[in-house]
């Protein structure tokens, strides 16, 4: 069973930079792909950023292309969100979430992923 806990959100003005940070225990996410979500309110959850168990495939959101960087510290079983021109549309609750299995899995898939975290604001005022 793996336990996730973000920190890193704020309250930043827009084209501002956050980053965001989650750290895994239980289970090592070097075995397991790890993602980040957001839930704005009265919306869904949804993909933002993932980064598969070897690192070397990364998927990010139409949104937030070019803008946000997802990366990972193995020893440190710790995954990172840099995201960078923030906008106000960003605002949101960010999640961080490990894959139910190890290997290969459908990385922009909620479904695919346990372990949620209790999440991070993010506010980005204009």
């Amino acid at each position: 069973q793996v336990h996730l806990a973000e920190s890193g959100g704020g309250l930043v003005q827009t084209g501002d930079s956050l980053r965001l940070s989650c750290v895994a225990s239980g289970r090592p996410i070097i075995q397991y792909a790890m993602g980040w979500f957001r839930q704005a309110p009265g919306k869904e959850r949804e993909h933002v950023a993932a980064i598969s168990y070897t690192g070397a495939t990364t998927t990010y959101a139409e949104a937030v292309k070019g803008r946000f960087t997802i990366s990972k510290d193995d020893r440190k079983n710790t995954v990172f969100l840099e995201m960078n021109s923030l906008k106000p549309e960003d605002t949101a609750v960010y999640y961080c979430a490990q894959a139910m299995k190890a290997g290969v899995v459908d990385l922009r898939q909620p479904t695919e992923y346990t372990g949620w975290g209790q999440g991070t604001q993010v506010t980005v005022s204009s």
